[in-house]
């Protein structure tokens, strides 16, 4: 029901806003000041923007039936596939004040495709403009955690965030609230700085709602594209995510050694029920561009995350529910990166893409440890790496065509069905349309 009232209201401003436009035009044609006067006033202190995109691709996977994270878990008996990655439709409306000074912004993003019908992005966002240094969001919308979560996915060259992005930010929204300190001044000692501290639910949009008191607390502080010359460029930033999740039942499991043998291990403390389970998240990433003579760009970008992670005994992901029973919270240590490079080649249309990352769930367990004698670790707990390589055609500023082939490698274990590499390499053939 919440779906479709929210669609209909997107149909609704849609269709208010074409009734609006058309009323006003009609206003322009008249020689009433009054007429003129409405229109000027619409324009100086009113925008409506409208923008879609939609993601339509084919897919060979590497066998049947297999997990992953580019696009998605391919079905039993399915090594090929077209789909609908994403089609989304974003509406932005902002009211200026005298001055042309913003003084609200409010955006309604949603998602629909093939599978489902989905909400990514409500939220409304108020300048203080007597300094135009602060502003305060509050809805649904991105963690502001660290570079590849924000970078919006018809912007990205890879068809997907790294198995890190998405493991830790699922779906990369949550509800919460958020201040930001970003100076609109370009006289403004700060106006090479960004500053945000939020406070959010900590489960993100794909849990049914909130289902405990903890909130998870994010920061983060960059430096904004910043011109080292001419032809470089470099931007940075760190970020932290302090949270928690509230253990339902008394049973906390964590990696240990019993007898010489590595092995999750359980706490039954009675006192434990309650009590608070780690999200600590610590991140920092850079980004470096260079123009050669000829106009073309060289980029580099890195970002390393590491910390504390709640999941449970076969998914590192937050968990989106609480457990019961036996089945208790599992604390892990994990790290992970990313790197990009990118070049373009011939002329500012056509660009290749390396890209790198690895994502390691529990830093205490090595391969070899994972399904030993003695040793009860699942999947969840094995470390990958992926090397993907593109190409990205820009046809116009509407159409983009992505080619990538994305090679991915787990660690070998003793587990039955990861005692070599699983073949789940996937191919993207992806043509984006934008306006």
């Amino acid at each position: 029901m919440l779906r479709k009232k929210l669609l209909l209201l997107a149909v609704s401003l849609l269709f208010c806003h074409f009734l609006q436009a058309q009323y006003l035009m009609d206003m322009v044609d008249t020689s009433k000041e009054t007429g003129r006067g409405l229109l000027n006033l619409y324009k100086k202190f009113d925008h409506l923007k409208i923008s879609a995109y939609i993601q339509p691709q084919f897919q060979v996977a590497g066998s049947k039936g297999i997990r992953s994270f580019e696009g998605g878990d391919f079905s039993t008996k399915v090594s090929n596939r077209f789909m609908l990655r994403r089609s989304r439709m974003r509406i932005d409306y902002a009211h200026f004040s005298e001055g042309r000074k913003p003084s609200v912004q409010i955006v309604f993003q949603f998602d629909a495709n093939e599978r489902s019908f989905t909400v990514r992005d409500v939220w409304g966002r108020i300048f203080e403009n007597n300094y135009k240094l602060l502003s305060f969001t509050t809805g649904i919308f991105a963690r502001p955690f660290g570079f590849e979560v924000n970078l919006s996915s018809s912007d990205r060259e890879s068809p997907e965030r790294g198995r890190m992005s998405q493991l830790l930010m699922k779906s990369e929204r949550d509800l919460g609230a958020m201040i930001s300190l970003d100076s609109r001044r370009k006289d403004n000692l700060l106006k090479y700085m960004k500053a945000d501290i939020g406070i959010f639910n900590g489960q993100g949009i794909n849990a049914a709602g909130d289902f405990d008191n903890t909130k998870d607390i994010i920061t983060n502080l960059a430096l904004k594209t910043y011109h080292l010359s001419k032809q470089i460029t470099v931007a940075a930033g760190a970020s932290v995510l302090y949270g928690s999740l509230v253990q339902n039942t008394k049973y906390v499991y964590s990696t240990g050694t019993v007898l010489g043998v590595k092995k999750v291990i359980v706490d039954s403390a009675t006192g434990n029920t309650d009590q608070k389970s780690p999200r600590h998240y610590y991140g920092a990433n850079t980004q470096f561009k260079f123009k050669s003579k000829k106009g073309l760009t060289t980029e580099l970008r890195a970002e390393f995350i590491t910390g504390k992670q709640t999941g449970i005994a076969n998914n590192s992901e937050t968990p989106t529910t609480l457990v019961s029973g036996f089945d208790g919270f599992h604390i892990r240590n994990f790290n992970g990166a990313y790197f990009y490079l990118l070049q373009q080649i011939f002329n500012t249309k056509n660009q290749l893409l390396i890209k790198y990352d690895w994502y390691d769930p529990n830093t205490n367990v090595k391969g070899n440890e994972i399904g030993a004698a003695g040793s009860n670790f699942t999947a969840a707990n094995i470390k990958y790496h992926t090397i993907g390589v593109g190409y990205v055609n820009y046809l116009t500023e509407n159409v983009k065509v992505v080619l990538y082939y994305a090679r991915v490698m787990n660690e070998k274990t003793q587990l039955t069905g990861f005692t070599s590499d699983v073949k789940d390499d996937v191919f993207t053939c992806r043509l984006q349309f934008r306006f």
